[in-house]
């Protein structure tokens, strides 16, 4: 199955260097580029996208505000940040905006090309840097806080199965056929899971589940 990708950053060498790289790739076709949020946003509409590459600081239209207009938009077409900028703030920010995934620019095309097969089935993906920084705040902001109860509990046995494939990366297509259920019944978990929670994203998934030790 080839992964269609759409690559929007400002700068058109990087595109370019992106784009190279990617072409040799028999798993991937780039289908377009995009100079700017706004752009990245009508071309996402126009050619729905499996995967799109997005940069966080571009003209007019930031990738945090593009990347939260195509997830209301489309959630299927998963978002991987591409970026210089490593500040909880952005990271955050693309997060709950959407975003299944934050790698820098300092990647290595081996590990791009991984984390875009990644982002396509669904899965969570960070640069290790990225990780450590989520994993430390999350930690920071959601446990040893005296009187918080712990969201975990309210789960139904049911959704703690859910929860536990989508922090190990299955698609709801794979969920359902593991629990044999329907699809639309795994969306609902998913929905419930999250609202439960008081998360926005299965990157946040990922994280509380390792902080639960559901995974490592």
């Amino acid at each position: 199955m080839t992964i269609n990708v759409l690559i929007a950053d400002d700068h058109v060498f990087y595109r370019e260097g992106v784009r190279a790289f990617l072409d040799n790739s028999p798993d991937i076709n780039v289908v377009a580029e995009a100079g700017n949020g706004d752009e990245a946003v009508a071309k996402a509409a126009e050619l729905e996208p499996d995967v799109i590459l997005m940069d966080l600081k571009m003209p007019g239209t930031n990738g945090i505000d593009a990347t939260r207009r195509i997830y209301e938009s489309n959630p299927k077409i998963g978002v991987l940040v591409i970026t210089m900028f490593d500040d909880d703030d952005s990271v955050f920010a693309a997060m709950r905006a959407g975003a299944r995934g934050y790698l820098l620019k300092d990647a290595d095309k081996d590990e791009v090309v991984r984390a875009i097969i990644a982002v396509e089935r669904g899965e969570a993906i960070f640069s290790p840097a990225i990780a450590r920084l989520m994993l430390d705040d999350y930690v920071k902001q959601r446990s040893g806080e005296p009187g918080v109860v712990d969201r975990y509990e309210t789960l139904s046995d049911r959704e703690r199965e859910v929860f536990q494939l989508i922090a190990e990366g299955k698609t709801n297509k794979d969920i359902a056929a593991l629990l044999f259920i329907s699809p639309s019944t795994v969306e609902t978990h998913r929905a419930r899971i999250l609202e439960k929670l008081d998360v926005h994203s299965a990157a946040e998934i990922v994280l509380y589940a390792v902080r639960r030790g559901v995974i490592r």
